[in-house]
């Protein structure tokens, strides 16, 4: 006996699409967001990690050691004592 397309039911065409899409999202995953937040597909566990270390708080700290250093330098007075003016008292 020989079955075709019509003498399935109705409802087979989207029985068979609807185990097609979730025989496809069982074998690939899914990853999916979430109110901001990333949710890990079926393959998280094979994942590289990327670690990125902390840096310091302090986001500046090369440029306040720059300024700590130049204001070190020209000294309390500001004129660094070179200028020769009435404000060097060197």
């Amino acid at each position: 006996m020989q079955t075709s397309l019509a003498t399935l039911p109705a409802a087979a065409p989207r029985i068979l699409l609807a185990l097609a899409a979730l025989s496809g999202l069982a074998v690939t995953g899914c990853q999916v967001d979430v109110g901001g937040q990333t949710l890990p597909s079926a393959y998280y566990l094979q994942d590289d990690i990327q670690y990125f270390p902390a840096g310091p708080e302090f986001k500046l700290s090369k440029e306040a050691a720059a300024q700590k250093a130049y204001k070190k330098e020209i000294g309390a007075d500001g004129c660094g004592g070179n200028c020769g003016g009435p404000c060097c008292n060197h």
